[in-house]
């Protein structure tokens, strides 16, 4: 259990090691997705519903969590699927015959959907130790590893490293940082008896019903923006490759340094109100860019994206994990779970409106989105047990110390 310490940066620092942990080995895994696609001799239509025993694995291990997480407890669940995670990565990078992939991504899927919630549950019950927003900055963790580990990637498949080899030295590396940290994690919260026997339909209160709604709105855009972004420059304005690369890197670098500074940003805002100023200009500089309908209107569109949406999911997590009347780790599960079918609706959406009226017209899909988000935010309750959120107001720089190292 982690020291009561003030602030506590030792427990910090062990809930970073597990959202950078799962950042790294997205990245290195996406980076080699070509190399083990060759290796299965999948198409493009076996390929995507091989995926989808990843998303039925997500599936079922956000349910398994959100109906033991009060019972188990998000550390032991966190430690669970970050370990699943790193150990399945280089028997995944392994498959050569399309069952052993379908198995591995199954896997990767139940530990992604253990670790998620349970480490934004933590992470809930760190900021709650600082007294001050740092839920942001978790989730820069999670997008410095993802840019670390598609880096890793690159670099290795350049080498002529197999995918398994790489995978497995750096599992191996971040296997230990999560052994080594696992003593400093935050201690799981006492549970009532009464808590983890309330039927699941209890949990879903009309404010984390509405959380859930926000967060799927959210991750609609970052979804389509992860799978839009370079070919709409590169096709639709016919610019290129290399042109359709920059934007996608303009809007990952966003969103890296907007989590980087969100928090000082929603101690200053408040979180009701970050929300709303956040989506605005999602919505503004999406339109804006769309309009102009160049390259320097695609990366004006999507950094604006970056920068809007980078953290609306941190920010809607805290929330969810501050409600009244439940843990952080179930509040943060039924926000989980309801972000879910983003993952599945997201791009495909996208790509269905743009076969009826252009690539372009369909990214207006996701100015509804943020505007829609604006409205929903209007609703939002700042709950009365978030301990950082100043009576008169919630405005944390009221309350809170300046923001210091670690």
């Amino acid at each position: 259990m982690s020291a009561p310490l003030t602030p506590p940066r030792a427990a910090r620092a062990a809930v970073a090691v597990q959202f950078a942990t799962m950042g790294c080995i997205t990245g290195s895994w996406a980076g080699r997705i070509p190399t083990v696609r060759a290796q299965t001799g999948l198409d493009d239509a076996g390929w995507g519903l091989a995926t989808v025993a990843g998303t039925i694995g997500s599936l079922l291990s956000m349910v398994l969590v959100l109906t033991l997480i009060g019972r188990v407890g998000p550390r032991r669940t966190a430690t669970a699927g970050a370990v699943l995670l790193v150990v399945d990565a280089p028997l995944l990078a392994a498959a050569h015959h399309p069952a052993h992939l379908v198995i591995g991504l199954l896997v990767q899927g139940v530990a992604t959907g253990l670790l998620a919630p349970a480490m934004n549950a933590q992470a809930v019950v760190v900021e709650r130790e600082y007294r001050r927003r740092i839920m942001s900055g978790f989730h820069a963790c999670f997008s410095l590893g993802q840019l670390t580990g598609g880096l890793i990637g690159a670099v290795s498949a350049r080498l002529g490293v197999v995918p398994t080899v790489q995978l497995a030295v750096t599992g191996a590396v971040l296997l230990v940082l999560l052994l080594i940290s696992r003593g400093r994690l935050p201690a799981d919260p006492p549970t009532r008896p009464a808590e983890t026997r309330r039927r699941l339909r209890a949990r879903f209160t009309p404010q984390l019903t509405l959380l859930a709604v926000i967060a799927l709105l959210a991750s609609v855009n970052e979804g389509s923006a992860v799978q839009w972004s370079a070919q709409y420059t590169a096709g639709t304005l016919l610019a290129g490759g290399g042109a359709g690369a920059l934007t996608f890197s303009a809007y990952s670098v966003s969103m890296v340094l907007a989590r980087a500074v969100g928090d000082r940003v929603v101690g200053r805002l408040g979180r009701r109100r970050f929300l709303v100023c956040s989506e605005l200009l999602v919505a503004t500089g999406m339109t804006t860019g769309l309009l102009l309908g160049s390259v320097t209107g695609a990366v004006i569109a999507f950094v604006a994206l970056g920068l809007g949406s980078a953290c609306i999911v941190p920010t809607v997590m805290g929330l969810a994990g501050n409600q009244p009347g439940t843990t952080a780790g179930e509040g943060v599960s039924v926000v989980s779970l309801g972000q879910w079918p983003a993952f599945l609706i997201g791009p495909p959406l996208i790509g269905a409106v743009a076969g009826l009226i252009g690539l372009r017209g369909a990214l207006g899909v996701l100015v509804v989105a943020a505007l829609a988000i604006v409205l929903l935010a209007r609703f939002v309750r700042e709950p009365a047990s978030d301990e950082m959120v100043a009576a008169a107001g919630g405005r944390a720089s009221t309350v809170y110390p300046a923001d210091g190292p670690g």
